[in-house]
């Protein structure tokens, strides 16, 4: 097997056995010897970081300049970064250059100071060559595997085709390693595009307003357990899509620099957190439909019991969604039907998601839920499926809490190995195979069927039981009003 293979398939647990890992003693970057290009240079190279040094704090890289951070991701001949160096560069790298533009930065460094910059030969050290060009394969095979989403640029592709070409042409025995790498990304494109055709067909109706006949979900699936397994299937796939890099994008998608206009897009991240809405609406629509009263307190218990089976599977997503359903306003004013739920578990589930004290609660159990999976042998107990909007809170928070530049021009990276560090976490729970039997007609269900709207939701809130109070008397009487002068005009139109 080769050797790119190796480093790229390992490349979460390493980091999962702590970062950062770039000791001093392993910074061997050659002197910075860029290449002059009759093309303006991008923003990034006239930036005010023209020294090449990197400072560390015990023996930890902390901080240094961006032509400098580049050139440690550079190989060598006998120099290859660490693995979570370039999962930390490669990530958050992207706010201050374009992933292409990096690539051609680190192939002119490469290569030039190997002595490669025109077609003579005669000069070169063939022995340095032979290690230093599969170094550059290499570290191709490990960007295309962590970051395959940066491929879909066709500058990024670019890019790729002139560095492939010429490491063949350099060394022909490797036309077989390259191959295999660009037949990987080809693969890990095509499954994206086929997941991103099959969310556009399976599309859902937007939310209505009225539904004339409810489903009773115990009907869809009469067991708890198996609805549970079923959304941690749904889980497991949206995050399977998710690209690391996403959630540095994210950050940066507010921003009009010429350096963030072109980055992809943070579709798959936003589908995921679209999901989380929908099923909270899901549960709620569930919980209000039935008019009877009895058939209410069935279903509200019976949600309640997914929600434990998913607490115990580690879907910890699906869990606060469900919460998040049975908690929105319309339905917990539901005073008679509550009286009459065993609601005793449902409050342990409440304590465990409560927000208090930044969600302390729910962040210890997360923690037991890592530790369980990171000893575990069996699938099962290797699932864990953060609160998402969590996550990508705390993210957001540790992203705007801290500087990416410092004053004295140099990259903050100690602000990437945290950033790396969660993601990392996140890149481990989304590549867990989900052990439970599939049932597809309740998959197609929950992301197809119909929702309420907050309107219809409140409106059958109140059908269930009446407004007990002025003002919901009068919410109910406007609601209905708005109904009506909207039902009408689509009559006229």
């Amino acid at each position: 097997m080769a050797m790119y293979f190796y480093a790229a398939k390992l490349h979460v647990p390493s980091f999962l056995k702590g970062l950062p890992q770039t000791p001093k003693s392993g910074a061997k970057s050659c002197p910075y010897n860029g290449v002059e290009h009759s093309a303006r240079p991008p923003e990034w190279v006239t930036a005010p970081d023209d020294d090449n040094s990197l400072v560390y704090e015990d023996g930890v890289l902390v901080s240094g300049s961006l032509k400098a951070l580049v050139q440690h991701a550079v190989p060598t001949a006998v120099y290859y970064p660490d693995t979570a160096y370039l999962f930390a560069f490669l990530l958050s790298s992207r706010l201050f250059i374009k992933p292409y533009e990096l690539l051609q930065r680190v192939c002119d460094v490469g290569f030039t100071q190997q002595g490669l910059q025109g077609n003579d030969l005669s000069t070169v050290n063939k022995e340095k060559l032979g290690r230093f060009v599969p170094h550059m394969v290499q570290l191709l095979g490990e960007w295309s595997e962590t970051f395959p989403y940066d491929f879909r640029d066709e500058r990024m592709m670019g890019g790729v085709r002139s560095m492939t070409h010429r490491c063949i042409a350099l060394q022909p025995a490797l036309r077989r390693d390259v191959t295999q790498v660009l037949h990987n990304l080809l693969n890990k494109l095509t499954q994206l595009e086929r997941y991103e055709e099959g969310l556009a067909k399976l599309s859902p109706p937007p939310p209505a307003d009225f539904i004339s006949q409810p489903t009773d979900i115990t009907e869809v699936c009469q067991s708890p357990l198996v609805m549970a397994q079923q959304l941690t299937h749904i889980e497991l796939e949206k995050l399977s899509y998710i690209g690391p890099e996403e959630f540095v994008q994210a950050f940066a998608k507010d921003n009009l620099d010429s350096c963030y206009k072109d980055l992809k897009k943070t579709n798959n991240l936003e589908s995921y957190i679209q999901w989380f809405n929908r099923l909270s609406y899901l549960v709620a629509t569930h919980a209000c439909t039935h008019v009877k009263k009895k058939q209410r307190v069935r279903v509200i218990e019976w949600w309640i019991e997914v929600a434990r089976e998913c607490f115990n599977i580690g879907n910890f997503n699906s869990l606060m969604g469900i919460i998040a359903g049975l908690n929105m306003s319309i339905v917990s004013r539901l005073k008679k039907t509550w009286s009459k739920v065993q609601s005793a578990k449902f409050s342990v589930l409440e304590h465990q998601m409560d927000p208090s004290s930044n969600f302390s609660s729910y962040r210890s159990t997360l923690k037991a839920a890592m530790w369980r999976s990171a000893g575990a042998v069996d699938d099962r107990q290797k699932i864990v499926i953060p609160f998402f909007s969590l996550l990508v809170k705390d993210l957001y928070f540790l992203n705007e809490g801290c500087a990416s530049r410092l004053h004295n021009g140099h990259i903050n990276f100690d602000k990437f190995w945290q950033l790396a560090k969660q993601v990392t976490e996140f890149m481990a729970w989304k590549q867990v195979t989900c052990p439970f039997e599939k049932v597809p007609e309740v998959i197609n269900y929950m992301q197809t069927t119909n929702v309420l709207t907050e309107t219809g939701l409140a409106l059958a809130s109140f059908e269930c039981e009446g407004p007990d109070n002025s003002y919901e008397k009068e919410r109910y009487k406007n609601l209905k009003a708005d109904t009506t002068q909207s039902a009408e005009s689509d009559r006229h139109n």
